[in-house]
């Protein structure tokens, strides 16, 4: 088997590419996509929810061909030896929420009375406040939000789209970090917006109230699945110090 180079992190960064063609004869080892998938749960995310959801479709699977088809076709999807389907599943926030309250209320031993009773608090009465879901409380929440911002600083993102927006963005995270591990352990990737997230849903059968954040085409990349010289703008346009 051919022996894949590890990068250090600089390295893998100024390395990694959206490729769009993998080599179909090298080997590939899928125990690679699970060891850099365990180490993206890591990441970190909005209230340690992990409302998000890695769903592994290999070459040898009978779901690859129709996924790649919905994916409309493109190379980095047809020539991938592995697909990660990234999923938010915000419908899982109340199990979340009972598994940190648990963890907290049963193995934290290292915390004041105090800061265990805060814990408790935000994960028993904050996150369902934020999450639960029913006519009007939407506005409900702005409003309290607004209400509050008056006299002390607030949060203001707590509508039910910016719930959703938080939500993609722990998944994001995740997907980031699980890229920049396969490109460390040798491996390229390319995240793809371009499917049809209807009939993706109902060809792996997601649940009501999961969406599809985005999809990861997983394999070696062939020169020639590299579009171009990568071209970024100035850093002085992005980086601001005040």
């Amino acid at each position: 088997m051919e022996l894949l180079k590890e990068l250090g992190f600089f390295e893998a960064v100024e390395a990694r590419r959206s490729v769009r063609i993998f080599d179909q004869e090298s080997p590939f080892d899928h125990q690679i996509v699970k060891k850099c998938l365990e180490a993206a749960i890591l990441s970190p995310n909005s209230s340690n929810l992990q409302l998000y959801q890695f769903i592994r479709i290999p070459e040898s699977s009978s779901l690859k061909a129709p996924l790649a088809n919905l994916c409309m076709r493109q190379k980095a999807a047809v020539t991938a030896r592995e697909l990660v389907v990234v999923v938010t599943r915000r419908d899982l926030w109340k199990s979340r929420a009972d598994a940190n309250y648990n963890y907290i209320k049963t193995t934290v031993q290292n915390q004041s009375e105090k800061k265990q009773k805060q814990a408790l608090s935000y994960y028993g009465n904050l996150i369902p406040k934020l999450y639960s879901r029913f006519p009007g409380w939407t506005i409900i929440k702005k409003i309290i939000a607004w209400w509050v911002g008056l006299r002390r600083p607030m949060v203001r993102e707590v509508s039910e789209t910016d719930v959703r927006i938080s939500v993609h963005k722990s998944a994001a995270l995740a997907s980031m970090t699980f890229m920049l591990g396969m490109k460390a352990s040798g491996y390229d990737t390319c995240p793809m917006e371009g499917y049809d997230s209807k009939r993706v849903s109902n060809l792996l059968n997601l649940p009501k109230g999961s969406e599809i954040c985005m999809i990861i085409g997983c394999g070696k990349g062939l020169p020639e699945g590299v579009y171009g010289e990568r071209f970024r703008v100035e850093s002085e346009l992005l980086i601001s110090e005040w």
